[in-house]
């Protein structure tokens, strides 16, 4: 796993090269003087913020979007025009933040779309199989025949296939992948598990480069980590200077990442107030509790059960009638169930707060209960836009013109925006940086403060350390409640793979 060294690289020619680049949407700057040499056979890491300009970069380098300045140089050779054909004749391939996978088709004809060659009689057969060996290479175990139906899939097994389909080869060579938060939605294990993947392509004379807010997962896989900064390339840190902390200090993050466990708040003064408890899943259901003002995690291996948990809580919570408990969900997968593609950014966050305005009487009469308070609906979206740190549009402007972190702030806000009493969240900080996932989770212990409940689904452990409690799930039901002074990485492994339930 250890990244290799860079003095075998530095006589070679690049395999890519940025001379200049720069890319504008109308007035908006967002890429200037962009000028780096991506090099045969490296792990490229790429850091910054919500809105630094890495997404804008990696669909310059996939083709997506020609530069408004600069020129690309390919094997020494400057190109006239650099597109998405060019890019794959170049051998370059991407996997996006947010995935591209047709989810009306299956696996087989998902591969065609990117290898045309494919085609012909037993075109399926070869593409299941294609399919099946290159997953069996990049995620050992991870049960998938190839013939699936994406929309049958889970949002992991979605992220599994797509890089799988990025790396698999039929025709033109795969000599440059970029990878896009690609473990934002796997669980620690099979993130390990594509990390040491992309240590074994680049030893191979591939090129791969991670963008990913996950600073471990960088320092672990990276030769060199480029670090943006409002669409500018404002340093180069080499693997013997990669630390946590000079990552962040590069990004101009101030805030500091807590890498120690926050000290238990005393139940004691909840002990009295009324909790909530539910019972999820079937064959062997478990038994959910929370208190109010507490923050419960779910964890354990992607996949077993933990959003089904959430999503049966939300339902038992909507239909209680008059009792029920007031909640919002923070969905995970935004593009299929958190975003409106077409609304603005306002829309997107303030929907909940207006619906849940139109339900609550008015004191002057029924129909003014109906009607919209436009200067108190622009106050309550810049006051959340300024507590979340949502960056990069102005919030007229449609919500995808947002970078995929920035979405991710909108249904945060949207959440905490409005007058639920129970937030669930489904993995709310993927695709978020360092700096802003610390924001978060000081505004989720202050809204706990208040007396609001949170149900945290996350695959990122560390996060765990925020919660008071943690329910380990596997094959479908909770195998062990951890308390915050029980947590560690040894306990939360060990009961992410037991048999029996709690």
């Amino acid at each position: 796993m250890e990244p290799s060294a860079l003095s075998g690289l530095a006589d070679s020619q690049p395999l890519l090269e940025f001379v200049g680049i720069g890319k504008t949407f109308g007035k908006v700057k967002a890429l200037s003087q962009i000028s780096f040499a991506f090099m045969r056979g490296e792990c490229v890491g790429i850091a910054g913020h919500n809105g630094a300009g890495k997404s804008t970069l990696m669909s310059v380098l996939a083709g997506v979007y020609e530069p408004s300045e600069g020129r690309i140089v390919i094997d020494g050779k400057p190109l006239s025009r650099y597109d998405a054909n060019a890019a794959r004749l170049a051998g370059v391939r991407c996997v996006f933040q947010e995935l591209s996978l047709c989810a009306n088709l299956g696996i087989a004809e998902n591969m065609c779309v990117v290898h045309p060659r494919l085609g012909g009689r037993g075109w399926r057969r070869r593409a299941a199989a294609l399919m099946r060996e290159m997953l069996g290479e990049i995620f050992p175990g991870n049960g998938l025949s190839g013939d699936e139906l994406v929309s049958d899939l889970t949002l992991t097994q979605r992220q599994m296939v797509e890089i799988a389909r990025a790396f698999t080869v039929t025709d033109v060579p795969v000599r440059l992948v970029i990878l896009d938060e690609p473990t934002s939605s796997l669980d620690a294990r099979t993130a390990g598990q594509l990390l040491a993947f992309i240590r074994k392509a680049a030893h191979s004379g591939i090129t791969c480069l991670l963008v990913t807010h996950m600073l471990g997962e960088m320092e672990r896989a990276s030769d060199r980590v480029m670090v943006m900064r409002d669409g500018v390339l404002v340093d180069v840190l080499v693997h013997g200077n990669l630390t946590r902390s000079a990552i962040i200090q590069a990004m101009g993050q101030q805030r500091e990442v807590r890498n120690d466990p926050v000290e238990a708040r005393t139940r004691k003064d909840r002990a009295t107030q009324t909790g909530y408890m539910w019972t999820v899943g079937t064959g062997q259901p478990s038994r959910i509790d929370a208190s109010r003002g507490e923050v419960v995690g779910f964890a354990g291996l992607a996949g077993h059960g933990q959003t089904d948990a959430l999503l049966a809580i939300y339902a038992d919570s909507t239909r209680r009638g008059s009792g029920r408990a007031r909640v919002a969900f923070v969905a995970g997968d935004r593009g299929r169930d958190g975003v409106f593609p077409l609304w603005s950014i306002a829309q997107n966050l303030d929907l909940r707060w207006l619906l849940g305005g139109m339900n609550r009487p008015s004191r002057r009469s029924a129909v003014v209960a109906w009607l919209v308070d436009f200067a108190r609906a622009r106050s309550l979206v810049d006051l959340w836009r300024t507590r979340v740190g949502i960056r990069g549009a102005s919030m007229s402007s449609g919500i995808l013109s947002l970078s995929g972190g920035n979405q991710q702030k909108v249904l945060f806000a949207r959440a905490l925006a409005s007058d639920a009493d129970l937030i669930l969240m489904d993995d709310p900080t993927r695709g978020v940086d360092v700096g802003t996932k610390e924001e978060i989770y000081q505004l989720v212990h202050e809204e706990a403060s208040r007396g609001r409940t949170f149900i945290w689904y996350t695959t990122e452990n560390d996060e765990l350390q925020y919660c008071d409690r943690t329910f380990v799930f596997h094959s479908g039901h909770v195998t062990r409640v951890l308390h915050l002074d029980e947590y560690s990485e040894e306990a939360l492994l060990s009961a992410s793979f037991e048999e029996h339930a709690a």
